[in-house]
């Protein structure tokens, strides 16, 4: 909906040099009719929220579910916005804010092509190399090793992931997935502003049916697995299948590379248009006998990472060490070398800096080990799906001699469907299950975690299975059960350093309260690495809708 972006949400960045294009050339190229005079009217931008407008830029006006971005023409043309595009109706509704409209018949489809054109961000422009990575599970997880391999390799970097916006460097909290059109193609020019060489850049599904990344193309498109997930924004499987299907057509990416782990992977490299290569690991595999260019085979777990072997049909290897534990994580970093390859890069150069060695990435939130040295690990992860709590609970399972407890709490007012699969998953794989809560957003909290129970109970009726709220509580209550040799695997929040709570982000992090309640205990903890939302001197309160207050 373009309304205000909300100002605790971090800034749209935009090249530094903004372009200079003029409003009646856009309206030539991509409008049916003007109103107003669009003679003489510069642009330096395109956006379609006005709490990111900044003077001369042309604010586009789409329908919402609710109201019409026109609506806001008024508020768009008293920050400086210079033109509106929008549809027939908007171009009515704008008419009062005295500015040139350019009428469209689908702005929101044409973003992304509006603002290539703006920002020269197109298909024909000078851009840095572009590597994208969709699927349910995996998709941070192989953008961060992307861009960890490619820095040991000397590129300078930039990237766009569910936790993370990186500048050849420079590290920016990210608001979605993907970006919006207009901010991703502004985001790109100011990445070539600065050098960066290559991009990883995570696409979601729903990037692709709301036109996120349109006006690009990437030069390779990494697929990792299709598992149960966003069935709240799509009516099946089959139709989840086909959102994604399009990233690995010609007019969206140039060669593939694609994990054969799950069914959904044949069918994609069989119905891509592009040249593709596949890759599988057999040790997780629906069908560990599936054929594949290449191959990841597990050499070594521990807590300190996962060893594996990367091999070709042609005798080619390498083996390395991806710096998180899970297969799954292996196979993320198979998928990213192999992606790399078919990018360009010599097979010479990643062993070079590979073979023997380890993957210097960093992955936010990613089976985060937040304990010290000596007592119970404690594992924060971000996984919030079925397979990605079954995959990651075996590997904490793996490197942990004593018992495994999971703690974890499900997103509200989103796919409610997964909710008794995650119960399930999250109880078979434990000794002892803690339910707790996630983002409730407008949900009612207490019934979601009924669900989870629910599920849980259902799969294993003799379980330990608790209830703790707030997650403040379960967390210490955790810590309680456990001691030298044990493990905790506190799924969901990962990264993140906020609750939603009736529409309200709520400082919050899971690394800081795990480190807390190990101290409490009396175990020692290393010094936190990463911002800490709680100050302190501060408590984080009991009452899971009263959140702790902080000082201006």
């Amino acid at each position: 909906m373009p309304i205000d972006t909300p100002s605790h949400l971090p800034p749209v960045l935009r090249p530094e040099h903004p372009p200079r294009r003029d409003l009646s050339e856009l309206a030539r190229r991509f409008g049916e009719r003007t109103v107003g005079d669009v003679e003489g009217t510069v642009l330096t931008g395109i956006t379609l929220a006005t709490a990111d407008l900044r003077a001369g830029e042309a604010f586009v006006a789409i329908r919402g579910v609710h109201r019409h971005g026109a609506e806001f023409a008024v508020t768009a043309a008293e920050r400086g916005a210079v033109a509106v595009v929008t549809d027939e109706d908007g171009a009515a509704i704008a008419a009062s804010a005295g500015l040139p409209i350019v009428v469209v018949a689908d702005p929101r489809a044409l973003l992304g092509d509006l603002s290539a054109w703006v920002y020269g961000t197109g298909p024909g422009d000078d851009l840095p190399q572009l590597l994208a990575t969709t699927g349910t599970n995996g998709k941070t997880s192989v953008s961060h090793l992307l861009e960890g391999i490619l820095e040991q390799l000397g590129v300078v970097t930039g990237l766009s992931s569910t936790a993370e916006r990186h500048i050849a460097g420079e590290v920016i909290v990210s608001r979605l997935t993907t970006p919006e059109a207009s901010e991703f193609h502004a985001l790109l020019a100011l990445m070539r502003e600065r050098g960066v060489e290559a991009v990883a850049v995570e696409v979601s599904a729903q990037a692709l049916t709301r036109h996120r990344v349109d006006g690009l193309l990437f030069d390779v498109a990494g697929f990792t697995n299709l598992t149960h997930d966003h069935l709240d924004d799509y009516a099946d499987m089959r139709e989840y299948f086909e959102a994604k299907l399009p990233l690995f057509r010609s007019d969206r990416s140039r060669r593939g590379v694609v994990c054969l782990d799950s069914p959904a992977g044949a069918e994609i490299a069989a119905r891509a248009d592009i040249p593709v290569v596949t890759i599988v690991t057999p040790a997780i595999a629906d069908d560990p006998t599936a054929e594949a260019d290449w191959m990841v085979d597990i050499v070594d777990e521990r807590q300190e990472g996962t060893e594996f072997t990367l091999r070709d049909r042609g005798g080619r290897s390498l083996t390395t060490v991806v710096p998180v534990i899970g297969r799954h994580m292996a196979a993320n970093a198979g998928l990213a070398i192999v992606m790399l390859l078919e990018a360009g890069h010599a097979w010479e150069t990643l062993v070079a800096a590979l073979d023997g060695g380890r993957i210097t990435a960093s992955l936010p939130g990613r089976t985060q080990l937040v304990s010290g040295p000596e007592g119970p690990a404690v594992y924060v992860d971000f996984g919030h799906s079925p397979d990605a709590f079954e995959k990651t609970l075996a590997a904490v399972r793996r490197v942990t001699p004593g018992k495994v407890v999971m703690l974890f709490g499900a997103d509200g007012d989103r796919d409610a469907t997964k909710r008794h699969d995650m119960g399930r998953t999250a109880v078979e794989g434990s000794d002892v299950l803690i339910v707790t809560d996630h983002h409730p957003r407008n949900e009612d909290p207490d019934a979601i975690r009924a669900v989870l129970v629910e599920g849980a109970r259902r799969a294993r009726p003799d379980a330990e299975i608790l209830e703790f709220t707030p997650p403040e509580r379960a967390i210490l209550e955790a810590v309680k059960l456990v001691g030298e040799g044990d493990a905790i695997l506190w799924a969901g929040p990962g990264h993140q350093d906020y609750r939603d709570i009736r529409g309200i982000r709520t400082p919050y992090s899971a690394r800081e309260l795990s480190r807390r309640a190990l101290r409490a205990a009396g175990w020692s903890v290393p010094d936190a690495q990463w911002p800490v939302p709680y100050p302190d001197d501060r408590t984080p309160s009991s009452d899971p809708e009263r959140p702790v207050d902080f000082p201006a």
